[in-house]
């Protein structure tokens, strides 16, 4: 496809620009889409404040993201024009060991669309198309954009494999909290707590089938689990809050033996009390992004009515308004959940 296109660029923190460029070519493993939504998570707040610490700049944003296959290059077999699909943002190498282990997630040389390499804020985006990923007949484009956060918790939902029937604590109800806690329900848990310190985060989750929500500003978690579980207390505790006070509490209350999963990306150097860690044998485990697999369930899921993403979409944002989707998640951070950025509306 020939023309020319419109491309978010980040000139440096908190300055946006948009730049008239050429469409991509295709090349011959690859499909051209037509990027339609792109969802704004707190890593990308973290490049518009200047403080994620593996972006540079400029840079054009975008790994949320959900679009229509325009073009496929001539290899491309089973992928057509019109298909509507979202785009797992990682490029890896495919020689370290762990790409060679299947776990490129860990690739020694990772790069994610939108940090390290260009990202998909643009009108067409050209991708491998071992990177896409087909959307489900009749999954909206708003879904589709939020599958990418949705299969970051799938992920450490199966960081637990004794999930099936399991009793399981998250703490924050944040964006991944809350679907972390969706995720564990739909691989089987049969009770989920999950903790904050926002009534109205709480109340979020619970509608989305959390068992029950509790507000730890006034409450000791250990005496809740017990209140909730009964002496045994939880089976797995998943961190997505990610600070030195909520992993401690972890460490605390969890039950003697039991699992901790951080999910949450620390700000900066942990300060926990790892001599209980070892007094309980806890496992602490952690997680990092997701392969494929994560991204086939977790359109399962919704497809299934299993996850709900609706209520998570806190408001939408023309494109040119790329800053003021930024400025609306600063003045609202407690009850902004997802902020979605409207690419292209039409045809939806």
């Amino acid at each position: 496809m020939d023309g020319k296109m419109i491309q978010q660029l980040m000139v440096s923190p908190g300055d946006i620009t948009f730049r008239e460029v050429d469409i991509p070519k295709t090349g011959p493993d690859q499909v051209l889409v037509k990027i339609k939504r792109i969802g704004v998570c707190g890593s990308d707040i973290h490049v518009y404040h200047g403080e994620h610490p593996y972006t540079s700049y400029p840079v054009t944003q975008g790994h949320e993201v959900s679009g229509r296959i325009v073009e496929t290059g001539e290899a491309v077999k089973d992928l057509k024009p019109g298909q509507r699909v979202t785009i797992e943002p990682q490029v890896f190498c495919g020689r370290c060991h762990p790409c060679l282990h299947g776990k490129y997630n860990l690739c020694e040389k990772l790069k994610v669309m939108g940090f390290q390499t260009v990202g998909t804020a643009s009108e067409y985006f050209a991708v491998d198309a071992s990177k896409v990923t087909p959307l489900p007949e009749g999954m909206s484009y708003d879904n589709g954009a939020m599958i990418e956060p949705l299969a970051v918790a799938v992920h450490a939902a199966r960081r637990f494999p004794e999930i099936k029937g399991a009793k399981a604590v998250v703490l924050g109800a944040g964006p991944i909290g809350i679907l972390v806690a969706q995720s564990v329900k739909a691989f089987g848990a049969s009770e989920v707590l999950i903790t904050d310190v926002s009534d109205s985060r709480l109340a979020l989750a619970k509608q989305v089938g959390a068992d029950y929500a509790v507000n730890t500003r006034d409450k000791d978690l250990g005496e809740v689990m017990t209140q909730c579980f009964g002496p045994d207390k939880a089976d797995v505790i998943y961190d997505c809050a990610g600070n030195d006070i909520t992993m401690n509490s972890a460490i605390q209350n969890a039950r003697k033996g039991s699992t901790i999963i951080l999910v949450a990306v620390f700000a900066k150097m942990a300060n926990v009390d790892l001599a209980k860690l070892n007094d309980s044998e806890l496992d602490l485990n952690t997680s990092m992004m997701y392969r494929h697999e994560d991204y086939v369930d977790a359109l399962r899921f919704v497809n299934e009515g299993r996850i709900r993403l609706e209520p998570l979409q806190s408001a939408h944002f023309a494109f040119r308004d790329y800053l003021k989707a930024y400025e609306y998640i600063d003045a609202n951070r407690e009850s902004t959940m997802k902020v979605l950025i409207d690419v292209d509306p039409e045809d939806d």
